[in-house]
């Protein structure tokens, strides 16, 4: 997708001609070589078909696995206000195709997306004929944005958010982004920094609206409750509490350093809570914290017969998202090894700024907002770790700062998915 004007859509829309009619030469061939592609939806065909000019259809383009969580929330969402629409949802590949069947309810149809071609493209839209189009994130693909508009179905960009990087790269198109950015009846952005970036890029002003993230915006009990009934559970007193949730194979040992250096410093006045990813690596825990000499005790016990060492092993599943309200200190796992991260919204919710290392690709997008708000703390490895847990155990203020601006994140991310929602409907409606 690499257009420097919108004058040149003309020289994309005839490369687009000939790559697909090769394409359709080819697809015998290509069903055979290369099934899991699906050449067949690549080029516009689909089975769906629209059945009557009453039907409500909105078609969402959720471009991969990680924007499905986001299309998720917006259909529950947008049912509230009327249970009879029909949700089109397409992918730009099978694994997400995949998610999204197995995560949207039975009645949404997922496929994958068509080429960016005029011939699939004009296909598509024949046999759904959507009232609205919304692209979730960023997925601007000229062919499909020209046709919406030139066939005058309003089109949608919700949930959006714009990298530096990303950015820098837009404004080499400037003219291009321009005319795409114009199409859309409305913009919502995560935060600020976001509708900074699309406005200078071209969007309508007033069409662009900060609305925080989807994906976070989720239901949470009262955090100080929760607290204060986890600390009863755990018998807690003047304790400090390391919590360290889903962790990874590998993971417990770089953090065993951590425990020593933090149980130092507070002259063994803390509680280390350690919650595995999986519960099928129980056993390996155990090994690994005898091997060391050290007593623990497993949560699911411990709720009945108290507590007697300073390690608690969470051994039970669904406990974790609530659990961390209890911890002072939250570190999030899977991101020490080469593991791809965890959800590290999850503490913030509870309005605890997070600790977590470099491998955080499947979680990309909250490492940017988290840390742009100053709601988390991204080490390189355990020796970092520590060395921010004691700086913070030293300066209070700072810490204390950064709790209010996981609180302040937390809010904004609240009304995301009804903010985005009414702007479909209004859509509708007009």
């Amino acid at each position: 997708m690499v257009i420097v004007n919108p004058v040149l859509l003309s020289l994309y829309r005839i490369t687009g001609t000939f790559i697909h009619g090769l394409l359709v030469l080819a697809a015998p061939l290509l069903k055979l070589a290369a099934p899991d592609w699906e050449i067949a939806s690549r080029l516009g065909q689909t089975s769906f078909k629209r059945q009557s000019v009453s039907e409500v259809i909105i078609w969402i383009h959720a471009a991969s696995v990680g924007e499905i969580q986001a299309a998720r929330a917006l259909v529950h969402e947008l049912r509230k206000h009327n249970s009879g629409f029909h949700f089109y949802v397409t992918t730009m590949t099978r694994q997400g195709r995949g998610v999204a069947e197995a995560r949207l309810s039975s009645d949404v149809v997922c496929r994958i997306a068509p080429l960016d071609t005029p011939q699939a493209v004009a296909q598509r839209l024949r046999d759904v004929q959507p009232d609205v189009y919304i692209c979730l994130e960023t997925e601007l693909w000229p062919m499909i944005l020209s046709q919406l508009r030139q066939s005058g179905i309003p089109m949608l960009l919700l949930n959006g958010r714009l990298s530096e990087r990303s950015w820098k790269r837009y404004r080499l198109i400037g003219k291009t982004m321009r005319y795409l950015l114009a199409g859309f009846a409305g913009i919502a952005v995560i935060g600020e920094q976001d509708a900074v970036r699309y406005r200078s890029l071209g969007a309508v002003s007033d069409r662009v609206k900060v609305c925080g993230n989807i994906k976070y915006d989720l239901p949470v009990k009262n955090p100080v409750t929760l607290r204060k009934n986890y600390r009863k559970i755990l018998h807690l007193e003047q304790e400090t509490v390391f919590i360290c949730g889903s962790t990874r194979s590998g993971e417990e040992k770089l953090l065993l350093p951590v425990y020593d250096r933090l149980k130092s410093a507070l002259q063994g006045r803390m509680l280390w809570i350690v919650a595995p990813r999986h519960l099928d690596r129980l056993v390996e825990l155990r090994r690994l914290f005898k091997r060391f000499g050290l007593g623990f005790d497993l949560f699911s016990q411990c709720k009945k017969h108290g507590r007697k060492h300073d390690i608690l092993l969470v051994d039970v599943m669904g406990e974790l998202a609530e659990l961390y309200a209890v911890g002072d200190y939250v570190f999030c796992g899977g991101s020490l090894v080469d593991q791809g991260g965890h959800n590290i919204m999850e503490p913030v919710r509870l309005n605890k700024p997070v600790y977590f290392g470099p491998f955080m690709k499947d979680f990309s997008d909250a490492v940017e907002l988290v840390l742009s708000a100053g709601a988390g703390f991204q080490v390189q490895d355990g020796d970092e770790l520590a060395d921010r847990l004691i700086q913070h155990l030293n300066c209070p203020e700072l810490y204390l700062q950064a709790c209010k601006y996981a609180e302040q994140l937390a809010v904004q991310q609240q009304g995301a998915v009804a903010c985005q929602a009414d702007m479909v409907m209004e859509l509708l409606a007009s």
